[in-house]
């Protein structure tokens, strides 16, 4: 049996510790955007929660989004009371959340960022998150997700 990539298995702790409810399912590794996924888990497009890092005057700012959504940056940067964001670099990513670009979970990070949440995603019984490796997803539901990260419900289109 192949051995659990360790920013799943770390995902998997945080969740417990948090006290999450929800099944990781590990995907094809061929499953790298939310259509893809969503196919693959056989759910709406709309129920992936695709966590968007972004940089804010240098430091980062999430956005769990719908992956039925664009993140209209100028009106989420007025939102949060930012003056500008802009999609965080490959190193920004790495450096707050202790993943990589596609398997950015909403949790596990290691310190604190500033998270916000796409209220559209409430229209989904269940919702799917990345956790912790581009090919490693977790259920959840939108009240859940809110608790998990304490983030702060916003529009983003």
């Amino acid at each position: 049996m192949a051995t659990e990539h360790p920013s799943i298995t770390h995902f998997r702790e945080e969740h417990a510790r948090r006290g999450g409810t929800g099944d990781v399912v590990i995907l094809p590794d061929s499953v790298h955007t939310a259509a893809l996924a969503a196919e693959a888990l056989g759910c709406e497009v709309g129920a992936i929660a695709n966590s968007l890092l972004f940089e804010a005057d240098g430091n980062p700012v999430l956005v769990l989004t719908s992956g039925a959504h664009r993140v209209d940056t100028g009106k989420v940067a007025a939102t949060v009371g930012v003056p500008r964001l802009r999609r965080a670099s490959a190193e920004l990513v790495r450096a707050a959340t202790g993943q990589v670009i596609g398997g950015v979970s909403p949790i596990g990070h290691p310190t604190p960022v500033p998270t916000y949440l796409d209220r559209w995603l409430q229209q989904h019984p269940v919702v799917w998150a990345a956790a912790g490796h581009p090919a490693a997803v977790f259920s959840t539901t939108y009240d859940e997700l809110r608790a998990l990260t304490g983030a702060t419900e916003i529009d983003v289109e």
